[in-house]
């Protein structure tokens, strides 16, 4: 997992690496630009060096203890519940479908029975593009047609996971931009009609968020926590962007766990996040001379 880290953070860490040259120690002003420059917020990088001991020198076991503090979020724990139910949120473009694709390659894999249910209705393509990789990976799925109203579709994907025995459903929702007032009027429809299918469903709804966009994407991610109050984050196409740092800022400001990190197309290109060896990878460049 640790490599795998390393390709996510590729573009992060070699900037890091030009910006540090040939300095083998790590003053509190070279540690605010390497941060800075790796897309972590100026505030939380003011943060992290006020919590630092006062001398200038950094040590990299005083920096790791600062950084860790920001991920100290408990991840629900409620995965006994049969069905487990996921509603998966994001907007276009951001990897939703190909994170749901994922999720549902990673819970197959472990010996889960796993349901998709189509309710992006409103895109055109997304039903199919759902139904291509529900046969790819070799899962079930609930389809209906573009227009059609996505609670509905969201009902009998539950109701036939109940009935049917599944482990697993992650039910898909359209990706339209988060300031239109009738995404969230369908968001509230799809939990409310969720939990009549089943009582406590959704049991974990999750924001995913294009990692190319920094600290840009957290105003997104607050604007779908606000209309549905989110379990937690899945961070996409982090290998394509030097913002790595981003992710202190989500976990600050979401204070909200990061679920899972992706790379790439491939189905096994999505990994448990850990902030342990997030850190690790981020800080190696930056103290390799130790």
């Amino acid at each position: 997992m640790f490599n795998f880290f390393k390709k996510s953070l590729a573009k992060t860490l070699e900037n890091i690496v030009s910006i540090k040259g040939a300095n083998k120690k790590i003053s509190k002003d070279l540690l605010e630009e390497l941060l800075l420059e790796a897309d972590v917020s100026y505030e939380i990088v003011e943060e992290i060096i006020y919590y630092l001991p006062p001398q200038n020198e950094v040590k990299k076991e005083d920096l790791k203890r600062v950084m860790g503090s920001y991920f100290l979020y408990e991840k629900p724990q409620n995965r006994a519940l049969k069905p487990f139910v996921e509603l998966i949120l994001g907007v276009n473009g951001a990897g939703k479908t190909t994170s749901i694709a994922k999720l549902a390659y990673l819970y197959k894999s472990q010996n889960q029975k796993v349901i998709l249910g189509a309710c992006d209705t409103f895109r055109a393509g997304a039903i199919e593009q759902l139904r291509l990789w529900a046969e790819k990976i070799g899962v079930e799925s609930v389809l209906t047609r573009q227009g059609h109203d996505p609670s509905a579709v969201a009902f009998d994907t539950i109701s036939k996971a109940v009935a049917k025995g599944f482990d697993r459903v992650i039910i898909d929702t359209a990706g339209r931009l988060q300031n239109q007032k009738n995404l969230a009027n369908e968001l509230e429809k799809i939990i409310r009609i969720s939990n009549k299918a089943l009582e406590g469903a959704p049991h974990r709804k999750i924001l995913v968020l294009d990692g190319t966009q920094g600290n840009a994407g957290i105003l997104q991610a607050k604007a779908f926590n606000e209309l549905v109050k989110l379990d937690g984050v899945i961070i996409t196409k982090l290998d394509g962007t030097a913002k790595g740092g981003a992710l202190f800022s989500i976990a600050r400001e979401l204070e909200l766990p990061i679920l899972y990190v992706g790379v790439g197309e491939q189905m096994t290109h999505l990994q448990e996040f850990s902030a342990e060896l997030y850190l690790d990878t981020l800080l190696e460049p930056i103290f390799e001379s130790e």
